[in-house]
């Protein structure tokens, strides 16, 4: 197996919003770059979800730096539009994406960075990791109980109702995603079971009369200015976020309550191939639906970066005991908008000013005709 060698000054890793922020402001200043994504088209990450998904913020907050949605600016995109959006993000820009490239490794030779996919390895001196945490499904081990017969898988395979069998549905996870599963099943005929503890929910309708006044306040003031690593306030709510489930946005309880969901208590584990809750309730039920979360993902990073809670250690995504490892996207990297479109751009361009500083510094220079080579190359 031969393995191709490509030098470059700084990698991307993901092309979803953020990774496309942090290329937008790297090609303004003509640094050698290159955007890898696992998936085959630019915005798969959003296409691939279930087929209902509409976007929480109005299409007037859903555009990166540079080029604004062309959506309606009161309505509330679909996954596909999203996708197609990013995607035309980056033939706008012309931004040098390669898709089909999963990367494997992320190590450090001597100065530079190797990142490894395949039968391709890449040095350099500029790693961003531009992935949210949403890598790796997590499922209770007891899920491998249930007896063969329910259907269950993850909410990250959820598409639409025609999955699951005829029959009562355990959905286990009560933030955001198994609230908006539960609605659409229960509409579709299903008896649900919603498992797990309140998590609290927006008072008001983000597609009612909040969306004019309310909701940019709540955007651009407080997620985007008080809720930040600077404040008081904003290192408190950090805390939790990262800890906690965030409340409803769209669902409401009523919501649930009127179209027959069961509120329970949370699963416990599985005897006689059934679902058992922790009041000891035994659930005879069709399909289970795991909305429990994800794992970061963060095995592929062979690099001592992460602290005991699993999070890497960075100030505004820039890790101080690695120079020239950055992320991006991720949950409050420096406010609570940071994983949110019109809030990434901030945290890309922070990152692209430190690498450019870096950079300088460092007296980097690329001579010409190395730098046309490696971007006939890209």
């Amino acid at each position: 197996m031969n393995t191709q060698t490509e030098r470059i000054q700084t990698v991307v890793i993901g092309a979803g919003q953020a990774g496309l922020s942090v290329g937008y402001y790297l090609a303004r200043r003509g640094t050698p770059f290159v955007i890898l994504d696992a998936h085959q088209r630019v915005g798969d990450s959003w296409r691939k979800r279930w087929d209902s998904l509409r976007l929480f913020t109005a299409a007037r907050f859903d555009g990166l730096v540079g080029m604004p949605s062309p959506a309606s600016r009161y309505t509330f995109p679909t996954k596909n539009e999203m996708g197609d959006y990013l995607a035309a993000y980056a033939e706008r820009f012309q931004l040098p994406v390669r898709t089909g490239v999963k990367v494997e490794k992320l190590s450090r030779e001597g100065s530079r960075y190797i990142v490894s996919a395949g039968q391709q390895r890449f040095e350099a001196e500029h790693v961003v990791i531009a992935m949210a945490t949403y890598q790796e499904p997590r499922v209770p081990a007891f899920a491998r109980d249930l007896v063969p017969q329910i259907v269950q898988f993850h909410s990250v395979e959820y598409r639409n109702p025609s999955q699951l069998k005829e029959g009562a549905v355990l959905i286990v996870g009560v933030g955001n995603s198994g609230a908006e599963i539960a609605l659409e099943l229960a509409r579709a005929g299903h008896q649900i079971w919603l498992s797990g503890r309140d998590t609290g929910h927006v008072p008001f309708r983000i597609d009612g009369p909040a969306r004019y006044l309310v909701f940019p306040f709540l955007l651009r003031v407080v997620f985007h200015r008080l809720l930040t690593v600077q404040t008081p306030i904003g290192r408190k709510i950090r805390t939790k976020m990262l800890t906690q489930g965030g409340p409803l946005i769209r669902v409401k309880p009523k919501d649930l309550a009127d179209v027959g969901v069961q509120r329970v208590p949370r699963v416990e584990g599985v005897e006689n191939g059934r679902p058992v809750l922790t009041d000891g309730r035994g659930l005879d039920v069709a399909n289970v639906i795991w909305c429990t979360g994800f794992h970061p993902g963060h095995s592929w990073i062979d690099l001592p970066v992460f602290g005991s809670d699993g999070e890497p250690r960075h100030e505004r995504g820039v890790v101080t005991s690695e120079p020239g490892l950055y992320f991006v996207g991720r949950h409050f990297i420096y406010s609570a908008s940071s994983t949110m479109i019109h809030g990434v751009g901030r945290d890309a361009e922070h990152v692209v000013k430190t690498i450019a500083a870096r950079t300088a510094e460092a007296g980097e220079r690329v001579a010409p005709g190395m730098r046309r080579e490696t971007e006939a190359r890209i």
